[in-house]
């Protein structure tokens, strides 16, 4: 096994079951498992049939936690432990993000170039092949060569290197945050570690596709701010 592979699941199941597929055709030899964060009882069936014939192992987070979505912390946690156990990195890759073949394979090999990697990001692109929303702050780059970047990833698409995993413990993740990519890459290189964004290993990010319910900041964003800022929601 060369790395465990993870996908938080709150609904979008078209979306979803489109990531999933791409891993299971993905070249090389992972461990992935699929969290479902108190999804719909119609995505919970379909996740569970995908889970016998897909091959990925299915954790439902009511099972284990009566925390309310979202609860990355929790998965960012168990995800850890599996990752250290086993020796390997931990790769995240959305429930809104399609992967190539050759995706992760792709960040494996760089990872075991630059063993001080922390975080190692997939660029995001767009249907049309343009760089999109997480990545946007990185349209301009001029060459495909790996940049070390300071800036936050995202966890589109991000392998955390098993050095950088055996550092921070997530259990010290603050509990009053739902999302957490900011505050770890920041931790990675407080810790010595460096970051990389790869312009050459573009993914297909359909933004918020995981959930839908943050379309808000677009469609309507005097909503969606009331909700992030008086009702708590969306903290980084």
């Amino acid at each position: 096994m060369q790395a465990i592979v993870i996908t938080p699941v709150k609904d979008a199941l078209e979306a979803t079951l489109e990531t999933i597929q791409a891993i299971s055709e993905a070249n090389g030899n992972y461990e992935y498992w699929v969290f479902n964060d108190y999804s719909t009882d119609e995505t919970k069936k379909a996740l569970e049939n995908a889970s016998s014939s897909k091959g990925f192992n299915l954790v439902n987070l009511e099972e284990i936690t009566s925390n309310p979505s979202p609860n990355y912390k929790t998965v960012l946690q168990v995800a850890q432990k599996k990752a250290l156990n086993a020796g390997v990195p931990l790769i995240i890759v959305e429930s809104d993000v399609k992967v190539n073949r050759d995706t992760l394979a792709q960040l494996l090999q760089f990872a075991q170039e630059y063993p001080n990697a922390g975080l190692v990001g997939a660029i995001t692109h767009d249907a049309a092949g343009k760089v999109n929303f997480p990545y946007l702050k990185f349209k301009q780059l001029k060459s495909m060569e790996p940049t070390k970047t300071n800036r936050s990833l995202s966890f589109c698409c991000t392998l955390i290197n098993n050095n950088f995993l055996e550092k921070y413990d997530f259990t010290d993740l603050d509990n009053s945050k739902d999302w957490y990519d900011t505050h770890i890459s920041q931790k990675a290189v407080e810790l010595g570690f460096e970051n990389f964004i790869l312009p050459y290993l573009p993914v297909w990010h359909r933004p918020h596709a995981s959930r839908p319910w943050k379309q808000l900041k677009y469609k309507n964003p005097i909503l969606y701010y009331f909700r992030k800022w008086f009702l708590g929601k969306d903290k980084i």
